[in-house]
């Protein structure tokens, strides 16, 4: 099999789909919702066990959702990793979509149970436990694949290619920015979720949340890290325990200044996800709320617009994600179905373990996990120390 067809991403490898289970994302999950439509629509996988919930009423009622059987709706994730390592029918991979600080003990069991790991960002909710996790992956060789759906879209490899190829030349500076609204509203103590609960998601919930996607897609599209940052957090939404916003001043790898803007307190935005890229020789930008279309304006060119489809000026590093003529959209659903499906290569191939021929995965592992917590760390110390530059770990 080879890339040559556009849709042979979508082609399960063995001639099989995969067996997958998930531990949280039952009834009433985004997160879980988004990670099952992916896996399905990927075509490399089924879902035949879980540990969906930690109220047995609600995992029950999930699993029947979801038409896994009742002898593979676990109670707990412990007993599920057991059992169904000891299957021969048992599950190959599990996604795990629970809160952040829930996230290293469920990883490490499966890791060590030989089963391979899909795990929502953050990695975890404190660097200690994702350094941990590393280390388990290592010893255990199974693999471990975050997930950052924003870089399976095709015109976000457009970009990296373009980028990769010089078209913009050396990058001068860049611009991030992650806007939303859900989390305007003030939050009474005693009655906030969890994504704004220190205890659950660690030192940053707006750098955690929704930051974490940013840095990714920066670094996804340019080749470029941070090297440090600075800073500053507020909140400008109603009272809450956490900041809703955040202006993170950035210093990459080769010099060039940038600046990233996280807020979810912002009425009107939705899921604003938006870069720009300023090189020597041009510039890029990609909005994910119009994630078909790719800006290229070449210094002192007539600028150019890629529409994702075929015919384009595609590059073959993004028409593999293509499924779909030009005007049938394909969107974030399409992406998380990219993310599966490539994760969906990646199994296949260790559990088989042969080279199974197929054009280089852009997956993110555990080291892009922990980068992603030194991220945070770096955010949240330089924050509380005024706003002072602060280096990236490591």
């Amino acid at each position: 099999m080879s890339f040559t067809d556009k849709s042979d991403l979508r082609l399960p490898p063995l001639g099989r789909r995969l067996r997958l289970g998930f531990v949280g994302g039952g009834r009433g999950g985004l997160v879980g919702a988004w990670h099952f439509s992916g896996a399905r629509l990927s075509n490399h996988w089924e879902v035949v066990a879980g540990a969906l919930s930690t109220r047995p009423e609600n995992a029950a009622a999930s699993a029947r959702d979801w038409c896994i059987a009742a002898d593979r709706s676990y109670s707990d994730y412990r007993l599920m990793a057991a059992t169904e390592a000891a299957r021969p029918d048992g599950i190959e991979a599990v996604s795990i979509c629970t809160p952040n600080n829930s996230h290293a003990d469920i990883a490490a069991a499966f890791l060590r149970a030989g089963i391979d790991v899909i795990l929502d960002k953050p990695m975890t909710s404190v660097t200690a436990d994702a350094r941990m996790l590393v280390e388990v992956q290592r010893a255990t060789g199974v693999s471990l694949t975050m997930t950052y759906p924003f870089s399976h879209h095709a015109m976000v490899r457009q970009a990296r290619a373009l980028i990769a190829r010089g078209e913009i030349g050396r990058i001068r500076q860049v611009h991030v920015e992650y806007l939303q609204d859900w989390n305007f509203a003030a939050q009474e103590a005693g009655n906030i979720g969890w994504r704004q609960d220190p205890s659950v998601v660690g030192r940053s919930s707006i750098v955690g949340d929704i930051g974490t996607h940013a840095y990714h897609l920066l670094h996804t599209m340019t080749g470029l890290d941070v090297a440090e940052v600075r800073a500053d957090m507020f909140v400008c939404g109603g009272a809450k325990p956490q900041p809703d916003t955040a202006h993170i001043g950035l210093r990459l790898t080769n010099g060039a200044p940038g600046l990233l803007h996280l807020s979810n307190a912002t009425i009107g935005q939705y899921c604003g996800l938006r870069i720009r890229i300023w090189g020597d020789r041009g510039a890029l930008e990609w909005d994910q709320e119009t994630p078909e279309r790719l800006r290229l304006i070449p210094l002192e060119q007539e600028e150019r617009i890629f529409l994702r489809g075929a015919r384009q000026g595609v590059l073959p590093e993004a028409e593999h994600l293509i499924h779909l003529p030009r005007g049938h959209g394909e969107t974030l659903t399409d992406a998380w179905a990219n993310l599966y499906a490539e994760a969906g290569v990646l199994v296949a191939s260790r559990r088989s373990g042969t080279d199974l021929g197929l054009a280089p995965l852009v997956l993110s592992g555990a080291a892009d996990g922990l980068r992603g917590m030194t991220f945070i760390d770096a955010c949240a110390d330089s924050w509380e120390a005024g706003g002072r530059w602060t280096a990236l770990a490591g």
